[in-house]
């Protein structure tokens, strides 16, 4: 759902997106959002063993993946990976700068970048940018925020959720950017999330966590796993309600409320994969374990011939049965069921008869549900992935140059 604010609707929060020169295109691309209290924090950030500097600058302040933040300064078009000492001297730069120009300390300011690799950033551009955008914090900034973190995303990505925590209206609200480079152990992903509940910030670290798994975590687009993924949730405080804790009654109401943000946005990022038509849904069920479940479901979902039959509306169902036989997980024919849509296209070992007509009517829809029955256990997976059409080799032959 779009909102004219996402992430400053929960009480507490500021925010501006600004134009610093970076982008060839002159679109905005750097942004703060900022917090009016020492915000509870917690991180999440990308399992590639390559990471930029700003993900070893959020990594050195916050070392358990939580603790206390005042804000977050995100540059889109250069990633600041690869770039070696003068790269982390260039994200606590971007960290001193925001902490000067917004009264608190570089240690309590998260650093994201995004785009290309390799390059060094243009930091007289970036001063100037944190400049204009600390001078113009307010609540009426969203969007531009949002376009400020973009790099080949096509749409701006938002979810808020509303709930009520021991008689207390809580907001649950966040953005995203996300188009390519995006895989499992989340993405070329920056999200943002802020809530004004009352959480400790290792209650907020085990709800993120939680989160991830089946929303950002179940995301693939391409199967490449960035270096720059981060998804940051700050908690101001300021709803009233009584200080969640991960012991506390109210823990799992906030816990499902932020998996809802979380799932919407990584839906919105599936859907606007590089290239995308459509969005697909591969649930696995019946697998020996989740895990196993997960990765079969992964499996179909990164699959380029399942993904150019589904650009295509082609009912070739041997393309799922091959990616999944081709997984880690344990998966047997004779038991295994295929569903394309409401269609059963494959039962226990043998192809069934079906309309391939309304089978190819389902793929060309603008989402396309694909469910595969192992029927070996209790273990079940939704992951989330979209079509590989020719506009996604053409975005990524020319995305450097």
């Amino acid at each position: 759902m779009n909102h004219a604010r996402h992430i400053t609707l929960p009480e507490g929060f500021k925010a501006a997106g600004v134009t610093c020169g970076i982008k060839a295109s002159g679109n905005r691309d750097l942004a703060i959002i900022a917090s009016d209290t020492d915000a509870s924090t917690a991180i999440v950030t990308t399992r590639n063993q390559i990471v930029g500097a700003p993900i070893t600058w959020c990594r050195q302040i916050l070392p358990r993946g939580c603790g206390k933040i005042r804000g977050m300064v995100i540059n889109a078009g250069v990633s600041n990976v690869c770039t070696g000492k003068r790269g982390l001297d260039n994200a606590r730069t971007m960290a001193a700068e925001t902490a000067r120009r917004t009264g608190t300390d570089p240690e309590k300011i998260i650093v994201a970048s995004t785009g290309v690799i390799g390059q060094p950033l243009p930091m007289s551009k970036i001063k100037r940018g944190i400049a204009s955008a600390a001078n113009s914090l307010n609540r009426r900034a969203d969007s531009q925020v949002v376009e400020a973190i973009m790099t080949t995303d096509t749409q701006q990505k938002s979810a808020v959720v509303f709930t009520t925590i021991g008689g207390k209206k809580v907001t649950i609200a966040g953005i995203a950017k996300g188009s390519g480079m995006i895989a499992p152990s989340m993405a070329t992903m920056i999200s943002v999330i802020t809530t004004d509940a009352a959480i400790s910030p290792t209650a907020l670290k085990k709800a993120l966590t939680a989160a991830v798994a089946t929303s950002f975590n179940a995301v693939t687009v391409d199967s490449d796993t960035s270096t720059s993924d981060i998804v940051a949730v700050l908690a101001s405080g300021l709803a009233g309600n009584a200080n969640i804790t991960a012991s506390s009654k109210h823990y799992r109401k906030f816990a499902s409320a932020l998996a809802e943000v979380c799932r919407e946005l990584a839906r919105a990022i599936a859907t606007d994969g590089e290239g995308a038509t459509k969005l697909i849904e591969v649930t696995v069920l019946g697998a020996q374990s989740d895990r196993h479940a997960e990765i079969a479901a992964k499996s179909v979902a990164n699959s380029p011939l399942f993904k150019c039959a589904v650009h295509g509306c082609d009912p070739n169902w041997g393309r799922i049965a091959m990616a999944l036989g081709k997984s880690d997980a344990k998966v047997v024919s004779e038991k295994l069921t295929i569903r394309i849509g409401p269609t059963r296209v494959f039962s226990r070992g043998t192809p069934t008869k079906f309309n391939a007509k309304s089978v190819s009517k389902h793929l060309a829809g603008d989402e396309v549900e694909v469910v595969c029955d192992l029927k070996l256990g209790k273990g079940r997976f939704t992951a989330l992935t979209c079509d590989l059409s020719r506009d996604y080799i053409t975005i990524n032959a020319d995305y450097h140059t």
